[in-house]
């Protein structure tokens, strides 16, 4: 649940603030025709994202269990790679998102409403589309589907909630420490998705060490217990590990947080 709970969070908010941004813009700059092809636009990427998501599912269920092996590491590790490359984009381009979302819809809008809907889906699609992709992975990984479904559900939700107030500045939020903690906490879900695939993979027989445990608790912790739940669902835990799963979840960890939190490098003049 807590997983999920982040991941739509954080993603959602991403989202809210990304079309906040354009419908200020439009509104200020007394664009307010232009306000349905963006509504329209933001539309058709959530719909775009839900079936996404609905064809991973039907996909996953009608393979045969080796084939779901093989489709449910796959997309565990894409996942994997979307979120990290995503997390360290916003990193690099949150302080100037706002200037350059601004510099695109005023090209946007001199092209007409079908530039300003385009503009939209794109800007709402890349982050729906990889929501839907780490959310199935995470679906998979945690296993508890009605507990990730409710998280699911309460992280759109109060993404939605804090990105109205911040749009119409009833509510001040520190964007920066949010997105660098929250940031932090989707490596950590990263990395119990990639653990995830390559427990996937060991069990199709592309990787080795599937039975090479570097711990097995299941015969007094149960998989479906709630303890292991919520460990699953937070940092990734398994009640039965691998020590390939284990050196590849703290390596990817260790490395990916202390790139992520290294202070930004600045760029000194040719000259100086």
């Amino acid at each position: 649940m807590l997983s999920t709970f982040i991941i739509a969070l954080r993603e959602g908010l991403e989202a809210a603030l990304i079309v906040g941004i354009l419908v200020a813009y439009l509104v200020k700059s007394d664009q307010r025709s232009h306000l349905r092809a963006l509504w329209t636009g933001v539309a058709v990427a959530i719909t775009a994202s839900l079936a996404l998501g609905a064809f991973l599912s039907y996909t996953s269920t009608e393979l045969s269990p080796k084939g779901e092996e093989l489709f449910a590491g796959t997309t565990s590790f894409v996942a994997v790679a979307m979120v990290t490359w995503m997390v360290f984009w916003m990193k690099r381009t949150a302080r100037g998102l706002r200037d350059q979302l601004h510099g695109k819809a005023e090209v946007a809008v001199s092209s007409g409403a079908l530039s300003i809907a385009t503009l939209a889906f794109f800007a709402v699609a890349r982050e729906g589309l990889e929501t839907s992709l780490f959310l199935y992975s995470n679906f998979k990984a945690v296993g508890a589907f009605s507990t990730a479904t409710l998280g699911l559900i309460l992280g759109l939700a109060l993404a939605v909630v804090l990105g109205y107030g911040i749009y119409n500045r009833s509510l001040k939020l520190n964007l920066g420490k949010f997105f660098t903690y929250s940031g932090v906490a989707l490596i950590v879900v990263a990395a119990g998705v990639l653990s995830y695939g390559i427990h996937e993979f060991q069990e199709f027989g592309i990787l080795p060490g599937p039975d090479a445990f570097a711990w097995d608790v299941t015969s007094w912790m149960p998989k479906e217990s709630f303890i292991a739940s919520l460990l699953g669902g937070t940092i990734g835990f398994d009640t039965t590990t691998s020590w390939l799963q284990l050196f590849a979840w703290a390596a990817y960890l260790g490395l990916t947080i202390a790139a992520y939190l290294s202070p930004a490098k600045v760029k000194t003049p040719l000259n100086a």
